[in-house]
């Protein structure tokens, strides 16, 4: 049982940014990816950036050279710093992982939402 909690969504103009945390309830950062989605109104959820336990990352084309993610091991927690929003970035950002132990077992938190206004 993993539990993740973000935190730090809000109102912002357009060209503004913020920073979003996942606090994961178990000290799984350095064992196991962690990743964030998103979900605009409308769309389906999908990929915007992940970190694995080496703190190699990856990221979707639209938020490349925007966002940044990073990981703090000792407090369990990963962030996903925003510059540059658009109000395409508009969502519900959510973290996950999968579960290290048991394959299909995933664990989301409950969203944080994201507003960007133009």
């Amino acid at each position: 049982q993993v539990q993740l909690v973000e935190n730090g969504g809000g109102l912002v103009q357009a060209g503004g940014s913020l920073t979003l945390s996942c606090a994961a309830s178990r000290n799984i950062l350095s064992i196991t990816p962690m990743r964030w989605y998103r979900q605009a109104p409308g769309k389906q959820r999908e990929f915007v950036a992940t970190i694995n336990s080496g703190g190699s990352t990856a990221y979707a084309e639209s938020v490349q050279g925007r966002f940044t993610i990073s990981r703090d091991n000792a407090k369990n927690t990963i962030y996903l710093q925003m510059n540059s929003l658009k109000p395409e970035d508009t969502a519900v950002y959510y973290c996950n992982v999968r579960s290290p132990g048991v394959v299909g077992l995933e664990y989301w938190g409950q969203g944080t939402q994201v507003t960007v206004s133009s």
